[in-house]
C-alpha cells in the first residue's frame, strides 16, 4: 500500500493536471481522492466531502451504487472488449435500443465514441461528408455561438466560442459563422432583456439567411452554456434558433453532453422545448459517471446518405478503439434502469424547487452579480462592481479562493472564472443538498467580505 506522503509527492512531481496552472498546484498540498459513498467523496486523511459538482457534472445516481459496480463486474466476467469494427456485442445492441427509445423523436442510430469532444467531433464529420455525399460541394462551415463550448479536439474547439480556451489554438482551427449567445447579464448586443425582443435571434436568423448555402450545421448546447458560466437561455431561445435552422433547410446539432440525463429536469433539455434535433451528442451521465462513453445519435436521413456500393467509398471512415465497449455500455444500461427504478426525474422536481429557495439569499450578497439556474445546473457569478458588473481582476482569483474556502467546509466544487457552478448528483438528499448551498453561501461571503 502506498503512504499518502508517498501519493502526494507523486501527483505533484508526475501528473499534468487538466485545466490547472500546474505552477500554482505545485505550492499547494494536494488533495487526493481514495473513495467515493452516495453523494459524498473521501480523501486519504478519511476527510468527507460533500460531491458538490458530481465528480465534474458526470455522477447521477451517487458513488459505490451497488447495482452500477455489479453490472460492470458481471459484464467484465463475461466479455471485457470487442471490437465494433465489423462485429456487434450484446450490451452495446442493447443500450442503442434503450437511447434511440429515450431520445427526441426521430433519431433512430447511435455512433459510440469515449467522451463528449468525440461526439460532437463525429457530429461535425458526418454533418460534412453527409453534405458533401449529396453533392452540395459548398456547404463547408458550421454556425455556432459566441461563449461555447464542444470539447478540446480540433473540430470541436472550431466551433467554440470561449477565447480563454481557445484563442491560441486558432491557426489550427477551421473557420466557421458564429451567432451571439443569450448572455443577457453581460448582452453582447447591448440591450436589456425586458424590452430586447430576443434580438439575438433575429441576428442569427440575419446570419443564417446571408450564408444558407454554405453552412453544414448549427451547433448549440441547449438551454445551457455550461463550460462558459452555466449561461441560461431565455425561454423560447433554444426553440425559435432550431425552427429557423430547419426553414432554412440546416441540420441542427445538440450538444447534450452537459445538459443530458436529467441535468436541465428532464431526461434530454431538448424536451423542454419540444425540438428534434438531427444530432444528439452525449456522453457524461449516460454511465452515471461510472465509465467513460460516448454517442452520438443521427436520423436514419442521416444514415442512407451514407449507404452505398463499397467501392464508392460513402462509409464514415471514423471510429475509436473501445467504440461500444461492453463493459461502458453495461453499466450505461443499469444506469437507465436506475433512471427508472428511483423514478429519478420525478423525484427530482422537490429538489430543484427547494435548490431554487436556497438560491435566493445569494442575491443579497453584495458581490454576487447574477444567479443562473437551470435545473440542477447553477452558476453564480461573482463580480467587483454589483452596480458597474465591473469583474475581478484575474489575479485576484476569486474563484479559486471561494472554493479553496469551500474545501475547508467540507464541500468540492470548481469555479469557471469567477462564476461558482453548483451541479450536485442528482440522487442527492435534500440535506446535503442544503449543506452544500449553506457551505457555497458562507465561502463566498468569507471570501467576498460580503
Amino acid at each position: 500500500m502506498y503512504s499518502k506522503k508517498q501519493l502526494k509527492e507523486w501527483d505533484k512531481q508526475y501528473i499534468w493536471h487538466p485545466f490547472t496552472q500546474m505552477q500554482d498546484y505545485g505550492g499547494t498540498d494536494p488533495l487526493i481522492i481514495e473513495r467515493g459513498e452516495g453523494c459524498y467523496l473521501i480523501d486519504t486523511e478519511g476527510r468527507k466531502y460533500i460531491d458538490g459538482i458530481s465528480s465534474l457534472w458526470v455522477l447521477v445516481h451517487g458513488h459505490g451504487r451497488k447495482e452500477l459496480v455489479g453490472a460492470i463486474a458481471k459484464q467484465a466476467g463475461t466479455l471485457c472488449h470487442s471490437t465494433l469494427l465489423g462485429l456487434g456485442n450484446v450490451p452495446s445492441a442493447a443500450l442503442a435500443k434503450m437511447l434511440v427509445d429515450a431520445a427526441p423523436r426521430g433519431l433512430k442510430k447511435v455512433f459510440y465514441s469515449d467522451s463528449g469532444s468525440t461526439s460532437v467531433e463525429i457530429a461535425l464529420k458526418m454533418a460534412y461528408q453527409y453534405w458533401q455525399q449529396k453533392g452540395e460541394k459548398r456547404r463547408k462551415r458550421f454556425l455556432s455561438f459566441t461563449n461555447g463550448y464542444h470539447g478540446d479536439t480540433i473540430g470541436s474547439v472550431s466551433v467554440g466560442g470561449i477565447d480563454l480556451f481557445h484563442k491560441v489554438y486558432r491557426p489550427l482551427l477551421f473557420k466557421n459563422y458564429k451567432a451571439p449567445s443569450p448572455y443577457c447579464y453581460r448582452c453582447p448586443l447591448k440591450l436589456k432583456r425586458k424590452d430586447c425582443g430576443m434580438a439575438c435571434v433575429e441576428e442569427f436568423r440575419r446570419i443564417v439567411q446571408r450564408n444558407k448555402d454554405e453552412i453544414c450545421a448549427v451547433v448549440i448546447e441547449p438551454l445551457v452554456q455550461g463550460a462558459a458560466g452555466m449561461i441560461t437561455q431565455p425561454k423560447g431561445f433554444l426553440s425559435a434558433v432550431w425552427k429557423i435552422s430547419k426553414e432554412n433547410g440546416l441540420l441542427f446539432i445538440a450538444d447534450e453532453v452537459a445538459t443530458g440525463f436529467g441535468k436541465t429536469g428532464t431526461m434530454f433539455a431538448c424536451e423542454k422545448e419540444s425540438i428534434r434535433p438531427d444530432f444528439l451528442c452525449i456522453a457524461k451521465g449516460i454511465t452515471g459517471g461510472y465509465l467513460p462513453l460516448a454517442a452520438t445519435l443521427t436520423t436514419e436521413e442521416v444514415f442512407s446518405g451514407f449507404l452505398g456500393r463499397f467501392e464508392e467509398f460513402k462509409t464514415f471512415f471514423h471510429g475509436h478503439t473501445y467504440t461500444g465497449n461492453p463493459v461502458a455500455c453495461a453499466v450505461a444500461i443499469e444506469n437507465m434502469r436506475l433512471f427508472k427504478k428511483e423514478q429519478t426525474l420525478k423525484k427530482l422536481k422537490g429538489k430543484i424547487a427547494l435548490l431554487k429557495d436556497e438560491l435566493r439569499r445569494f442575491f443579497d450578497l453584495p458581490h454576487v452579480g447574477e444567479v443562473r439556474q437551470q435545473g440542477f445546473m447553477v452558476g453564480i457569478e461573482l463580480v467587483k462592481n454589483k452596480k458597474t458588473k465591473m469583474p475581478y481582476p484575474p489575479a485576484e482569483k476569486i474563484g479559486q479562493k471561494v472554493i479553496g474556502e469551500a474545501r475547508k467546509r467540507g464541500v468540492i466544487i470548481r469555479p469557471l472564472g469567477d462564476v461558482i457552478v453548483l451541479m450536485p448528483p442528482l440522487a442527492i438528499s435534500e440535506k446535503a443538498l442544503k449543506d452544500l448551498t449553506d457551505v457555497a453561501y458562507s465561502s463566498i461571503e468569507r471570501i467576498t467580505g460580503g
